[in-house]
């Protein structure tokens, strides 16, 4: 199939003003970490340590396994019967300060718009110039939270891993798992508490998640892996987990009302769970039956308290437990785990490690385009998800609204 040209040229995708501003922060506030050596540097970087299915066992019975499921769970557990548009959650500062970068992050989507090309429904290259100002800034927007600057080189790596692959133009539940480990960072410091809980998971992460949904209908991020089709969401699990949360004790509204339009049109602002499912009708065709047999197969439980330890079964098992999501994984000492052998492979074209003598393990060989590119590009039904309109006439369609692709 013939593409258009992706041609662009430098002055097209930067912003000198705003480069030279930030060349005087990044100077002032790198220096405190080039006053480190190299190896305390390079100590203090997350990187690979999954790398063969001996490493995954050991990874399953692991000590940091159980801090970070822990950590989730105590997320899980502060949103149990609680609503998004709840009025008395307190944001402290700490968590304020998570939420202005999260709004910077999607504020650049304006500044690097999707590059015109109708041919295509994989990955927009423009993600990469998003990308890059994301990694460049990493640092210095880490700092506005972590005050050590060792501490906050740490924190920015796992930040920066929260929002998708640069290579490959994708996004899935790997990297969903690397913004939950740059807020356990954040709560190993100390610098988010239990208090903070309920507005991390409804104020935090929510507005994690809608930023997500930017990015994947300005760039059209691809799935990262296949699991969609037969999974929850081509993206996300962990909205289905702390969703679930909310419905805990529910007295009127059971699983089964994923099926009822007007439900998901009156609570879908209140429960992340329904604002899902109407995302993903809103992309697909036909019935969840179709495109959604697990969810449609969960709604048939009989209770949320069910579905909610379910979830966090299923989170252990397909996300926590797979070798093709955990190899790209990154540890260091706020997550610390050793791996077995020697790491090769970093430069191949997908980023795959394995050990030394090991087979490289299967991964996300297949590119699956994304079902948002297929979908109609209609601005209006962006804010329905919390999406801001930036201007961007029909993301990186180029303003053409194509009929969706049916699933079945």
């Amino acid at each position: 199939m013939e593409t258009q040209p992706q041609t662009h040229t430098h002055s097209d995708r930067c912003n000198h003003e705003y480069e030279h501003e930030q060349k005087q922060v990044h100077d002032h506030k790198d220096s405190n970490i080039r006053a480190h050596s190299d190896p305390e540097i390079t100590a203090r970087t997350p990187r690979k340590a999954i790398l063969s299915a001996d490493d995954l066992t050991r990874w399953s019975t692991s000590d940091t396994r159980a801090a970070f499921v822990g950590f989730i769970t105590r997320l899980n557990d502060a949103t149990k019967n609680r609503r998004l548009t709840d009025q008395f959650i307190v944001v402290s500062p700490a968590a304020a300060a998570v939420l202005a970068i999260l709004e910077q992050c999607e504020a650049w989507c304006q500044e690097f718009q999707p590059i015109a090309n109708t041919a295509s429904r994989f990955g927009n290259r423009a993600f990469v110039d998003w990308f890059d100002r994301l990694q460049s800034t990493a640092l210095a927007l880490a700092q506005t939270i972590v005050s050590d600057p060792l501490d906050a080189h740490e924190t920015s790596i796992y930040l920066v891993h929260s929002f998708g692959n640069r290579t490959r133009i994708d996004y899935g539940t790997g990297h969903e798992a690397h913004f939950m480990a740059f807020l356990f960072c954040l709560d190993k410091l100390g610098i988010i508490t239990a208090d903070d809980y309920p507005a991390i998971v409804l104020r935090v992460f929510w507005r994690y998640i809608s930023v997500m949904r930017t990015l994947q209908f300005t760039y059209w991020l691809e799935p990262a892996g296949s699991h969609g089709v037969w999974g929850l969401d081509d993206y996300h699990f962990l909205p289905f987990l702390f969703g679930s949360a909310q419905f805990y004790d529910h007295k009127h509204l059971r699983p089964k009302c994923i099926h009822d339009p007007e439900i998901l049109e009156e609570f879908s602002k209140d429960y992340m769970y329904l604002s899902c499912i109407k995302f993903i009708n809103s992309i697909k065709t036909a019935s969840l039956r179709w495109h959604s047999p697990m969810i449609d197969d969960i709604s048939g439980v009989k209770n949320w308290q069910k579905v909610n330890s379910g979830m966090l079964k299923m989170y252990n098992a397909e996300v926590l437990s797979k070798l093709p999501i955990m190899q790209h994984f990154l540890f260091g000492t706020f997550l610390p785990f050793e791996a077995s052998g020697e790491m090769i492979g970093e430069d191949d074209e997908l980023g795959h490690v394995h050990a030394l003598g090991q087979e490289r393990p299967e991964c996300c060989f297949i590119r699956v385009p994304s079902a948002i590119a297929a979908a109609a590009a209609d601005q209006s039904g962006r804010s329905e998800f919390g999406l801001r309109d930036f201007g961007i006439v029909g993301g990186a369609l180029g303003g053409m609204r194509p009929k969706p692709v049916p699933f079945d």
